[in-house]
């Protein structure tokens, strides 16, 4: 479960990781009292599970004489499809320099692996693919309670030493927290020190009910859509649309679609031995999100038979390209279907990631 920014940053704070004055309004009225804490400017940030808030005008700025008009303006949109119903009224911070910070779970050792870098941002994910050398990692046993300072020292290279005790802390949080991602993006020096601008924290869902998190989330009528039907479904701000099963392969697609210059408009993970009902719902919900051009549908068959998945995109009848990649049970079978129907069929994730790339460009 994703946990909101202001709720990130509560337990950032908890842990004393620094974080800009701010509150949580419920309605413009709550801004007024606020406005002297808050400081002449202001940010005020969209509280919605969404990813690209603020492409999407999510974050707006603003002062004492526009705030309530501004935080009014706000509560009145809608953020791909949620309504705004909580803002996170901020300080603006005067930023001296931007970095990244991250840790997650290392899918080939199944460790922590924190991610450092001074060239950080929001655009981290053009770093990663035209600077990766830029970026710092390491993998951190998770036995250890405490980073160790060469361990920290390494992955800070010549940025300010107080970075290295929030990764410290960053770090008790992860593990603490059961968390499978604990982000910091943007993580910024100012004339005041170093603040967590940003915050993102993703909590295992199995771990909801030790840490006491109730689920009460607003959902999209697409994340209604994939509760109904059991998918694993993530709404992004791209144009490719991502249909695969299993996590590992979905997120292995998504990686390779930012590798090759692309940007994924989902998740949607269909889960083992999909029938072809269920395939057609799936393709017709990626298909609902307005920004899809073209939809990658890449699947193992093992349990999930390929003919089956084939029958499911044909039944879907979308108007979008369908590039295809299916392997195994069945194989030979679903290839023909697909063929026959005049879908794309390409024998590599590679390729499929390619050409979607392409269409996209």
């Amino acid at each position: 479960m994703k946990l909101r920014e202001y709720e990130a940053k509560n337990v950032l704070r908890e842990y004393g990781i620094p974080i800009p004055a701010g509150f949580l309004l419920t309605s413009a009225g709550e801004l007024a009292p606020h406005l002297d804490e808050l400081g002449n400017a202001f940010v005020l940030k969209a509280q919605v599970d969404i990813g690209g808030r603020g492409k999407a005008g999510g974050i707006l700025m603003a002062d004492k004489k526009t705030g309530t008009a501004t935080a009014e303006e706000l509560f009145k949109k809608e953020i791909k499809g949620i309504p705004v119903k909580e803002i996170l009224a901020e300080q603006r911070l005067a930023i001296q320099h931007e970095y990244y910070l991250s840790i997650t779970v290392d899918r080939s050792t199944k460790q922590p692996l924190i991610l450092f870098t001074e060239a950080g941002g929001v655009e981290i994910e053009v770093t990663a693919r035209e600077h990766p050398e830029l970026i710092r990692k390491v993998v951190a046993n998770p036995l250890m309670r405490d980073l160790p300072p060469f361990m920290l020292r390494e992955l800070i290279g010549t940025a300010p030493k107080e970075i290295g005790q929030i990764i410290s802390k960053l770090y008790r949080v992860f593990l603490e927290k059961d968390a499978l991602l604990a982000e910091i993006n943007p993580l910024v020096t100012t004339p005041q020190g170093v603040f967590a601008a940003d915050a993102k924290i993703i909590v295992d869902d199995n771990a909801l009910g030790r840490q006491g998190i109730s689920v009460n989330r607003d959902l999209t009528d697409r994340e209604r859509e994939a509760e109904k039907y059991g998918f694993s479904f993530v709404e992004l701000d791209g144009a490719i649309g991502v249909i695969g099963n299993g996590a590992g392969l979905t997120m292995a697609t998504l990686d390779l679609i930012e590798y090759y210059g692309g940007k994924a408009a989902n998740f949607l993970d269909v889960g083992g031995g999909a029938e072809s009902e269920r395939v057609m719902h799936a393709v017709r919900l990626v298909a609902s999100v307005p920004a899809v051009k073209v939809i990658v549908v890449n699947l193992l068959g093992g349990i999930t038979k390929c003919d089956e998945v084939a029958k499911g995109i044909i039944a879907a009848a979308i108007s979008q390209k369908v590039i295809v990649r299916l392997a195994g049970t069945n194989e030979a079978e679903g290839r023909r279907l697909l063929l026959e129907s005049g879908y794309e069929m390409l024998d590599t994730m590679d390729l499929v990631v390619k050409k979607a790339v392409a269409v996209t460009a």
